[in-house]
């Protein structure tokens, strides 16, 4: 593979931000195993501690809501790859945004969806970035 190729299929790093990273691994890991992988529970109960289960649960949420809601497939790279896909990228920017500018990131879940109104999305997001941020991880824009 060309780097070229890599680029476009991989545009960025992962970020340095440990609870957008966190995401991340979790995103992939239920991309590629169901909801109810227990690599992402036990990431989340080693981040977290005891609060581990809102935002476990809340992350179960999107990705059931996007899964239900995206009109096509949303690209995902392996957990362990160092370099994030453009779904990816769009995905952690809409999270960093939720909080403090909702209208933007529901736009951006929208397009990422490629769906008309992803109010309910950006809402479960919304409330999966409080629970990052209470626990001390918020997701911070790149």
């Amino acid at each position: 593979m060309s780097t070229q190729t890599l680029t476009a299929a991989l545009p960025a790093l992962q970020p340095e931000d440990p609870g957008a990273r966190l995401l991340l691994f979790g995103i992939r890991q239920m991309g590629a195993h169901g909801l109810h992988d227990a690599c992402v529970g036990h990431a989340f109960v080693t981040a977290f501690g005891k609060g581990f289960q809102r935002p476990l649960v809340l992350l179960r949420a999107l990705m059931a809501e996007m899964s239900a809601a995206a009109a096509g497939p949303i690209q995902i790279a392996p957990w362990c790859c160092p370099r994030i896909t453009g779904a990816e990228l769009a995905l952690l920017d809409a999270m960093a945004r939720v909080r403090l500018n909702p209208a933007s990131a529901t736009m951006l879940f929208a397009d990422l969806l490629g769906i008309r109104d992803a109010s309910s999305v950006a809402a479960t997001a919304q409330a999966l970035a409080y629970a990052f941020a209470d626990m001390a991880l918020p997701l911070e824009v790149a």
